[in-house]
């Protein structure tokens, strides 16, 4: 991870360098593969840590370090414009510049921070990593790593509720993706400047991390997973119809206030999900790729449908992003109704060891 880190934030900084913009498009493709290991990797040693119905409170309260970071970039980037023609650099090399540096450094911090598996680390004493493992072991047999083989992966990828999970992350990571790049652009649209478009950007992003951490301290304390997902997936709808069709800018800005509050706690929601119903290290390891995987496939989608010719309402981007929405509920509801009839049938006696494990039960 300290790798990734480091190779984006070097990558990064070498962008205020390009002097085409053909090396600017090559510098661009590896900090898309230097960054795209760090987030299935974080989540996946997250869920190695911690019982089933603890872990979507520490997703959230990861997530949410980039949700208020993300929603200040624009205000810190706006700064960071003041700098033009310091140097003889332009302002958006700056932005490179200094962005990258700071990902370099916090990069090298990183690796004297990030904890390692449970069995393999060495912060805690003997004891304390016993009580770690037992308690993991107790909650879902999985505590100590099984060796990841091609003949398990495969056997992985067919289980076709972990394609569920990837489609329903890419579906609420669009609009975040899509709201994380356009905010500015759709505040510019309802009549405010370039410098208040900046400004204006942030508030939405400081309280969906308000209703993200509160849906997951919910969610972990009921032991309860879907029907949060689809409160959460109701709320995005609900900001998405009024930001297309308010007439009031006002009303439209609450809109982006709403979307992006659901959004934001659909992400942890349904990572914690797919993590609480996944049993074995190497499962967990291609079920956290495939998924998050999918989250950048919806940040793809989200760039495609918001098309500069929908100016000012974007409205066949909101539309396609409403479909993703109607499509997690499906998905949301068909892996529910799986799960309880597994579960039912395992109690009943006329199922046994779900997903491999004895006294294994899908959370719901």
């Amino acid at each position: 991870m300290t790798i990734c880190v480091v190779g984006w934030g070097a990558t990064q900084l070498g962008m205020g360098f390009v002097p085409t913009w053909a090396y600017l498009l090559l510098t661009r493709i590896l900090l898309g593969i230097f960054e795209a290991g760090f987030f299935p990797a974080m989540v996946f040693i997250i869920t190695t840590w911690y019982k089933r119905h603890e872990v979507q409170k520490r997703l959230a309260f990861f997530f949410l370090f980039s949700v208020v970071i993300g929603g200040f970039s624009p205000i810190f980037g706006y700064a960071l414009t003041l700098l033009q023609g310091k140097g003889g650099i332009e302002a958006w090399r700056w932005i490179f510049i200094i962005e990258g540096a700071i990902t370099i450094a916090l990069g090298l911090v990183a690796f004297l921070y990030i904890p390692e598996f449970p069995d393999k680390n060495k912060f805690l004493s003997e004891e304390q990593t016993k009580l770690v493992l037992s308690r993991v072991e107790s909650d879902r047999g999985d505590a100590i790593p099984d060796k990841l083989t091609l003949a398990k992966v495969l056997h992985h990828l067919s289980d076709w509720t972990m394609w569920a999970y990837a489609l329903m992350f890419m579906n609420t990571t669009m609009p975040a993706y899509a709201i994380g790049y356009f905010i500015t652009i759709i505040l510019r649209s309802m009549g405010w400047g370039l410098r208040d478009s900046f400004l204006l950007s942030s508030p939405p992003y400081c309280f969906a991390a308000i209703v993200c951490f509160a849906f997951a301290w919910i969610s972990d304390r009921t032991k309860k997973r879907a029907i949060f997902i689809a409160i959460a997936t109701v709320i995005t709808l609900v900001g998405l119809v009024l930001t297309a069709y308010a007439k009031q800018n006002g009303v439209r800005y609450l809109g982006l206030f709403i979307a992006n509050a659901g959004a934001s706690a659909c992400i942890p929601a349904i990572l914690a999900y797919s993590a609480n119903n996944i049993v074995s290290h190497s499962k967990r390891a291609v079920s956290t790729a495939i998924v998050v995987a999918f989250g950048g496939i919806g940040g793809i989608f989200a760039t495609t449908v918001y098309r500069q010719e929908d100016f000012p309402r974007y409205l066949n981007g909101i539309w396609a992003t409403i479909g993703c929405q109607l499509l997690t509920l499906v998905l949301l509801a068909v892996t529910s109704f799986t799960f309880m009839r597994r579960n039912r049938l395992a109690r009943e006696g006329k199922l046994s060891n779900l997903e491999g494990q004895p006294g294994f039960f899908y959370t719901i």
